[in-house]
């Protein structure tokens, strides 16, 4: 039979590789790394994850990426599994070890006898005897095949920069000011109730916090950078602060649902510490994107109280990523319209998020495989999380001010009957898990 090849070694290749194969398809997964570096990769890993180490909410009753997890773990997702195996406390969210979730994908797809990995970039349009292909390159699509794919669509590239957030060693946080709680003391995966470590601030502390903040030097922008705009949903933390002063206690540090016991009282604001890796050793800084220079993020980070000391194991960064503007480009199977033989899939789709990466991955890996089987495999229903964010980058969204977009309620149908609050998006769970398994069963029948 011949092979799906899958371009990119991220999250949603990986997945969709794994799809493939359990279909009983061959697939070639092409990985650029080591071959070719990235600005932001540290590793050659597969699923390497280069800004958060969270995969946000993990409650299937009342939050959209939840149920988006538990329609993914129900389709076999190797990226969930590996999320699974490997998570950290953070409340109510799903967050992992970084570097044994990547080596859990890896050891997956290693492991995988259908599944051959290719290491080397792919400097163009894949191949014409690629007949059934997927680049799933991501935000960092290597520029010789960003160009071509410009040249075929005759599309404009849209992009965005996305930051990262620092990472600080555990043992240099000063617990005299600093206290573990989960905001509303809400346990999560692998939590207790007690999982971020907690930096508060008194209202004079966080004055002087957002002038440092507004006055310290930036990283300048190239002049082909400077019109790119930012993904709303991952600003730099200096971003925020310039656009009011209480945007970011609001935001990132709001204090709501924690008492410092320093006190007895809830703080001003507060800046919070989730755990990075499984051994605790390592915490990042919750929303604190960023694109100071390296002098800067030292000096002012360590004017927050308990980091006065911190010893960062990664500093922030920004990057640019770049996505296509799928509505126009692309079917409701992810096929490239003009040329029907490539499919896309992950954040280069303009989806936005790690699970949303990889849930278009198990898409587009499902719907390659039963191309090479002769099979007819309908997209999933509307009212699922996955069939909601497929169809909103494959013809749900204007594609004239198309932007990134996590999921949400807002992608799916409306309830039959108008409920509210937490009722609302219980009924959105429910209905999308019972419309999941009626469409899913045949298709699991098929790839066994």
């Amino acid at each position: 039979m011949t092979p799906v090849h899958v371009i990119g070694g991220g999250l949603a290749g990986s997945e969709a590789a794994w799809q493939i194969a359990r279909a009983g398809v061959p697939a070639i997964l092409h990985e650029m790394r080591p071959e070719r570096p990235t600005e932001v990769h540290r590793t050659d890993g597969l699923a390497e994850l280069v800004c958060s180490n969270s995969f946000r909410s993990d409650d299937a009753g009342s939050s959209a990426i939840g149920l988006l997890h538990e329609e993914m773990r129900r389709l076999s997702s190797v990226i969930l599994a590996a999320a699974d195996a490997n998570k950290v406390p953070a409340g109510g969210a799903l967050a992992v070890d970084r570097d044994g979730f990547s080596d859990a994908v890896g050891a997956a797809i290693a492991a995988e006898p259908l599944i051959r990995i290719e290491r080397g970039e792919i400097a163009g349009l894949p191949p014409e005897d690629w007949t059934n292909a997927i680049v799933a390159t991501g935000p960092l699509t290597s520029p010789p095949l960003a160009e071509a794919i410009r040249a075929l669509t005759g599309e404009d590239s849209l992009a965005f920069f996305d930051a990262i957030a620092p990472i600080v060693y555990r043992e240099s946080i000063d617990f005299d000011v600093a206290w573990f709680q989960s905001r509303y003391d809400k346990a999560g995966p692998a939590g207790t109730g007690s999982d971020y470590i907690n930096c508060p601030m008194n209202e004079a502390q966080y004055e002087s916090f957002v002038d440092a903040l507004l006055s310290a030097e930036k990283t300048e922008f190239k002049d082909w950078e400077r019109d790119t705009p930012y993904f709303e949903g991952c600003l730099p933390i200096e971003v925020m602060a310039e656009r009011g002063r209480d945007t970011l206690r609001f935001g990132p540090m709001k204090p709501v649902g924690l008492t410092d016991p320093n006190t007895g009282k809830r703080a001003h604001a507060v800046v919070q510490l989730r755990q990075d890796n499984a051994l605790g050793t390592l915490y990042n800084l919750v929303g604190f994107q960023t694109k100071l220079r390296h002098g800067e993020q030292r000096r002012v980070f360590r004017a927050i109280p308990g980091l006065e000391n911190a010893e960062f194991a990664r500093l922030g960064g920004l990057h640019r990523n770049t996505f296509i503007n799928s509505p126009s480009l692309l079917d409701a199977t992810l096929r490239l319209r003009a040329a029907p033989r490539l499919r896309f899939a992950g954040q280069i789709t303009g989806v936005e998020g790690y699970v949303e990466s990889a849930a278009i991955g198990l898409l587009a890996g499902r719907f390659a495989a039963a191309d090479s089987l002769g099979r007819s495999f309908a997209p999933p229903p509307p009212t699922t999380a996955l069939g909601a964010l497929l169809g909103h980058i494959t013809g749900g969204a204007e594609a004239e001010v198309f932007q990134p977009m996590n999921v949400n309620f807002g992608l799916l149908p409306p309830l039959a009957e108008r409920k509210r609050g937490r009722d609302r998006k219980r009924a959105y769970c429910e209905r999308a898990l019972i419309d999941l398994e009626r469409w899913s069963g045949p298709l699991s029948d098929a790839a066994e």
